[in-house]
């Protein structure tokens, strides 16, 4: 699945408002700072707190690590 490198650009976290790893394959966008996964439905971001995913640790360090071994870079830079 792809996203508008566009919209990727301006999607932030909407408790914190810091930038999100976007991981296509999973159709999922993730908060490592608050370990908050939002998926993406048709396209679409469900960016609400209240339907946001914790991730427990095991998750957490796969998602960093694969972001890191992939290169895959927050949707916008601190």
């Amino acid at each position: 699945m792809t996203l508008d490198p566009k919209l990727l650009a301006i999607l932030a976290c909407p408790e914190d408002k810091g930038p999100l790893l976007w991981f296509a394959d999973e159709a999922a966008l993730y908060n490592p700072r608050l370990r908050r996964r939002y998926v993406v439905r048709d396209g679409i971001p469900v960016m609400l707190v209240d339907e946001a995913e914790g991730v427990d640790n095991a998750e957490h360090e796969r998602l960093v690590a694969r972001a890191d071994t992939e290169g895959i870079q927050p949707t916008f830079g601190d």
